[in-house]
């Protein structure tokens, strides 16, 4: 997926802009791993304080905030954090999918998306190792090129299984840390 938790119209930045608004805290302990919670607490009220030294010190607060939640939030998922991303960015095809699915609540414009994806990606390996398939036993160089892409077709299936049986990136590690239980 593209980033779209670090970018600042993401749904981190966003909770944690109404957590702000609200001063709630408990809008954005969700996002952040249970072992992170006394650190955005703390981070959370130190904001609050320095929201209220004037517009300058508000927006500093704000940034600095977001920014902490964000390194939090990814640190939960296993991944670098890389900075805040600006708004606007391109999501890529899926998220804005998954997006309007849980607003809907009807998953089948993601399926039938993801389904017609994976189906283009294994038939585009399978023609490919197809098309290699009839070498000269005496040609090594294509009989190499033939295996490679027969293990390409292969892999490429079985790791997309394996993926989509483990969870995915919450679960990669084990148990997901933000409490999510992924079934499968």
């Amino acid at each position: 997926m593209p980033p779209h938790c670090d970018t600042m119209d993401g749904p981190v930045v966003t909770a944690a802009k109404a957590a702000l608004e609200k001063g709630n805290v408990n809008l954005i302990l969700p996002w952040a791993p249970k072992k992170a919670e006394e650190e955005l607490k703390k981070g959370f009220e130190r904001t609050l304080r320095m929201r209220k030294l004037g517009k300058d010190a508000k927006e500093l607060a704000n940034y600095w905030f977001f920014e902490t939640i964000v390194r939090l939030h990814r640190e939960g998922e296993g991944a670098p954090y890389t900075g805040l991303k600006p708004a606007g960015l391109d999501q890529g095809p899926v998220v804005p999918r998954v997006e309007e699915a849980i607003e809907k609540g009807d998953a089948s414009k993601v399926v039938e998306f993801l389904s017609h994806t994976v189906e283009e990606e294994v038939q585009k390996r399978l023609r490919h190792a197809m098309h290699l398939k009839d070498y000269d036993e005496n040609d090594v160089d294509a009989a190499r090129e033939y295996v490679e892409a027969m293990l390409e077709v292969t892999l490429y299936s079985h790791h997309l299984y394996e993926y989509i049986k483990g969870g995915g990136v919450h679960a990669a590690a084990g148990k997901p840390e933000h409490g999510h239980e992924h079934t499968g």
